[in-house]
């Protein structure tokens, strides 16, 4: 009895053994496949940031259903990508295309509306002749911009953003719209330290602010002030363009940037939509960017913030 006791204490001692063993085979196994199919997903997601998601094949298993899934989804976000990348790549070449093909056109009307202007004419022709010149300026301005957005982006125009006092880019910006200003009677002064300074490429960023104290201009009414003020921060130097215009609603303000939006309050004036999308890009390829606060009624103020170190703007770019 004693010995039947014992061997029936081995076997059920064996049996526990050989569940053990088989348990955490079973769970060794189960981590094994999870960690296989983890690796899988993880070598998809890197192919697919690369554009190169190879073909695989799956079986009828619930996890490879799943990896099937992720799968076709990264394979349609890839074409997708795809297609959206070619489809800007052709409206870029268009705009480039068009504006190569209207260069001669335009500078004619130009050529023209200039002699005509300079005629003696009935004075309804001459406010014709005018408004021609005047339109005709206009389109030329706008091809100019689309061309210089669409090779910004496309990298064909290199921003060299080098260490420059901003006391001289202050100045040279206000004077050149002194006169407009003057005529509007609107008070416009600036703030900056002489030994302020920031990484910028001088060209392209006189193209920006130029851009951002027209419009406060053109959009702050007669008798109004506009002031540019220069702050320094460890890593940014900012600078606030502030009018006490028409101001943005709240709703309109994360839009003001996109190409060809014209505000409610602004559609009656002149202008195409295309100013603030150049402006944003331009401060983005010196490593900057850009903030709108505004109020209707009260006024705008839009705040460039440039790069002091060149280090900052390689992080800029990184992100």
């Amino acid at each position: 009895m004693g010995g039947t006791m014992k061997e029936i204490s081995l076997l059920v001692f064996m049996i526990g053994i050989f569940l053990c063993l088989v348990g955490c085979f079973c769970l060794w196994y189960s981590r094994r496949k999870q960690k296989q199919l983890l690796d899988r997903i993880e070598t998809m997601l890197l192919e697919a940031e690369k554009g190169e998601l190879k073909e695989r094949t799956f079986d009828e298993s619930r996890m490879s259903r799943l990896e099937m899934s992720m799968y076709d989804f990264l394979h349609r976000s890839i074409l997708s990508g795809k297609k959206l990348t070619e489809e800007e790549r052709r409206i870029r070449q268009l705009i480039s295309d068009i504006s190569h093909q209207t260069k001669t056109p335009i500078s004619n009307i130009l050529l023209y509306s200039q002699l005509l202007t300079e005629e003696k004419l009935p004075e309804k022709a001459e406010k014709m002749a005018w408004e021609l010149s005047f339109q005709g300026n206009q389109l030329k301005w706008l091809i100019e911009s689309l061309m210089k957005l669409s090779r910004l982006e496309q990298e064909m125009i290199q921003v060299n953003p080098e260490p420059k006092k901003l006391f001289s880019l202050i100045r040279q910006v206000v004077s050149s719209y002194s006169d407009q200003a003057k005529e509007k009677k609107i008070r416009m002064e600036y703030h900056c330290g002489e030994e302020e300074q920031a990484f910028f490429d001088p060209k392209w960023t006189r193209e920006a602010l130029s851009n951002l104290l027209d419009n406060s201009i053109k959009y702050t009414p007669i008798g109004g002030s506009v002031q540019i003020l220069v702050t320094g921060y460890p890593m940014f130097e900012r600078i606030d363009i502030k009018d006490t215009g028409i101001g943005i609603s709240e709703e309109e303000q994360p839009k003001v940037f996109s190409r060809f939006y014209r505000g409610q309050q602004v559609k009656h004036q002149e202008g195409a939509g295309i100013g603030l999308a150049l402006v944003r890009e331009i401060i983005k390829k010196q490593g900057g960017y850009i903030k709108l606060t505004s109020a209707c009624g009260i006024g705008s103020c839009f705040s460039v913030f440039l790069p002091k170190e060149e280090q900052n703007i390689q992080e800029e770019r990184e992100i």
